[in-house]
């Protein structure tokens, strides 16, 4: 399996870890010569029931694809352009993942790209979502068992993504090579751009981890954006944003509906996000993103953004490394 070939700019230079893709290569570093061969096998193993899985799914023209219980970049990069290309290939899919995510699984005339919905309720104020691997609520986790059992009687092909070593190191860069299309969700839920900001203020796991950096004042940073704007919101999953309190200069509109989202990123000007599953959001809604990161470089897993949203946008990442960077950037799109 080959990648996306990628040319960085200077600026992603400096923040990548060049040899931090998680690619199979990736996931034999440290292993003696009889692991490296083990996992040069489950890894064939692997691609070769992808492959087969794939060629039914295009042969009979139905899917069973589940279940989806994780991280919302998850989503957006690896799970809803795979259900877009099966969707643009005439098949019927049979999906197992959180209800929450339905606003984006829709085509440009906002119709369901899903044949029959196995929907999972949003459980992210009792457990926090970790890639793919999120260890679900116990009822939770009998609807998903319930899809499995479906699944595999269905007589039907069935890619179960909580195979963890399969979707983690094979599946996704799988997908990279013509496997991955998006809809364009922008006419659908925007009635137009205008002077607008979207900021998420992320709060999620530990203050600081070498994905997302250090935390920001994201009161500050709403204040100090907004002379550039006619209207500042801040957005979000409840559970995943930090404790703001609106102020003249912006709105605080977090929401567990992601309608709600869609809307604002759909309209806006401009988004800005830590690195996280926001980031991917601008693609599908045809708006800048503006990555800010404060901390000890590289980021950890930015050079995997790269990679996969290679095939969803050619607009680039944009980047700010301090509150006067943010500043300056927002000075430069306006002006």
């Amino acid at each position: 399996m080959r990648n996306v070939e990628l040319e960085y700019r200077p600026i992603e230079r400096e923040l990548i870890d060049p040899l931090g893709a998680t690619t199979v290569a990736y996931g034999m570093r440290g292993l003696n010569w009889k692991g490296r061969a083990k996992y040069r096998f489950l890894t064939w193993k692997f691609a070769r029931e992808l492959r087969s899985i794939y060629r039914a799914a295009i042969r009979t023209k139905v899917l069973y694809y589940g279940p989806f219980k994780g991280e919302f970049g998850h989503f957006l990069l690896h799970n809803l352009p795979f259900l877009v290309h099966l969707h643009q290939q005439g098949v019927a899919l049979h999906y197992c993942g959180m209800e929450l995510h339905k606003p984006f699984l829709v085509d440009e005339a906002g119709n369901s790209i899903i044949a029959r919905w196995y929907p999972l309720r949003d459980f992210f104020n009792e457990v926090r979502p970790n890639a793919n691997e999120t260890l679900l609520p116990p009822d939770v986790e009998r609807e998903v068992d319930q899809f499995k059992r479906l699944a595999q009687r269905s007589g039907f092909p069935f890619l179960d993504i909580s195979k963890n070593d399969r979707y983690w190191f094979v599946f996704r860069n799988w997908q990279l090579n013509g496997r991955q299309n998006i809809y364009n969700l922008q006419p659908i839920y925007s009635q137009g751009k205008r002077s607008q900001c979207v900021i998420f203020p992320r709060k999620k796991g530990a203050p600081s981890t070498t994905n997302n950096g250090e935390p920001w004042d994201y009161n500050a940073m709403a204040n100090a954006v907004a002379p550039y704007f006619d209207e500042v919101l801040l957005v979000g999953h409840p559970s995943m944003s930090a404790e703001v309190q609106a102020s003249e200069s912006f709105r605080v509109c977090t929401s567990a509906d992601n309608i709600d989202t869609l809307k604002h990123c759909a309209s806006a000007q401009l988004i800005i996000t830590q690195h996280s599953g926001a980031v991917h959001l601008g693609a599908y809604v045809d708006t800048p993103v503006l990555v800010v990161f404060k901390g000890e470089k590289p980021v950890k897993g930015l050079v995997d953004t790269l990679r996969f949203r290679k095939n969803l946008t050619s607009r680039p990442l944009h980047y700010a490394l301090s509150e006067l960077e943010v500043i300056d950037y927002v000075k430069r799109l306006n002006s």
